[in-house]
């Protein structure tokens, strides 16, 4: 069953390590009230870091009371470590951790706050892929087989491994960076690693880069498979028209893949004005973000902020403001109070 990008729920997915105790700063101000906010989303080589310093950029070019800093991190599940212990101020994520943050399941079980949304940033169809030679499939992966389904400390590296395990368990866990992958299937260190396609449509340049190097192989998870999966509730498939793509030495014409929607969120303390100040100015510039990036175009478009919200979690009421205000809010999202 294929269903919107924002309303899967989770059932019974391991939980990742991390550290999400109560070690806070300890301050009495709220969170952002002077101004300054930590931006993070995944590791220095992905598409996303670079977004979010476009972001970044252009909301402290443009006003005059808040600062972003752009900083990376090892993914979504890291993310709510960090506003957890007061090192980032919002953050990405993605509805498998939104979800599993609604349930209070393991890691999040203990988080002393919740997590308010505040815009959707894009869309990701996961994919495994290999330089292997005659591999065209997930079930081509075997025992000892070295796979890395993203680095560790990424939520989707839980989702990959979930929906692996429908084909196989029975293989060598490794944690490769994105933009390390190519080079380490050259090698012959890694039989597959993690690729995806931004809103289903759009090859970030870590993916170009190992294209360009390996003769890389789109890995089809197989039809008995996909029913499943389309079936099971925590996971969201897509279908990737790869004809659109070129220079792969393997790809089905069309993908069946899970996918990811991804949203940033903050603490349920942040600070109301300076959050608003940041919308507001981040949507003033919101014409020319195509420009700086060409991924961010799709903000152009003032519903594309309110897309594929989570109906597991709250916007925060600086947020939902906005948004009414704009006229783009969605009557079926929940408001957090503060």
């Amino acid at each position: 069953m294929k269903r919107s990008l924002g309303s899967a729920g989770l059932v019974g997915a391991a939980g990742l390590a991390g550290c999400f105790g109560d070690e806070g700063s300890g301050s009495s101000e709220a969170p952002g009230a002077d101004g300054e906010m930590v931006m993070t989303t995944s590791t220095q080589d992905t598409a996303a870091y670079t977004m979010s310093t476009v972001i970044a950029n252009v909301v402290n070019q443009n006003n005059d009371t808040v600062n972003v800093q752009a900083q990376p991190s090892e993914g979504t599940n890291a993310n709510i470590g960090r506003l957890s212990q007061d090192q980032s101020d919002i953050v990405y994520i993605q509805n498998w951790t939104a979800s599993k943050i609604a349930n209070e399941e393991e890691p999040f079980g203990s988080l002393d706050f919740t997590p308010f949304q505040v815009f959707h940033l894009y869309d990701l169809a996961w994919f495994m892929c290999s330089s292997n030679e005659g591999w065209t499939s997930v079930s081509d992966i075997g025992s000892g087989d070295r796979i890395s389904p993203t680095p560790s400390g990424s939520g989707t590296a839980e989702m990959l491994e979930y929906a692996l395990s429908f084909v196989t368990e029975d293989y060598e866990r490794i944690s490769i960076g994105y933009g390390e992958q190519g080079s380490a299937m050259s090698e012959g260190r890694l039989d597959a690693g993690a690729g995806t396609f931004v809103n289903l449509a759009v090859e970030p340049s870590w993916l170009q880069q190992m294209k360009s190097t390996t003769d890389l192989r789109l890995l089809q998870f197989p039809d008995n498979v996909v029913s499943q999966l389309e079936e099971d509730p925590s996971i969201i498939m897509s279908e990737v028209d790869t004809t659109q793509f070129e220079g792969y030495a393997y790809a089905p014409d069309t993908l069946n893949t899970p996918a990811l929607a991804y949203n940033f969120v903050t603490r349920d303390d942040f600070d109301y004005d300076t959050l608003y100040t940041f919308l507001e100015t981040l949507w003033s510039q919101r014409d020319g973000l195509g420009d700086e990036n060409a991924l961010l175009g799709t903000m152009e478009e003032g519903s594309f902020w309110t897309e594929n919200g989570y109906d597991t979690l709250p916007f925060h009421p600086a947020a939902a403001d906005f948004y009414k205000e704009k006229g783009v809010w969605n009557d079926s999202y929940s408001v957090g109070e503060q």
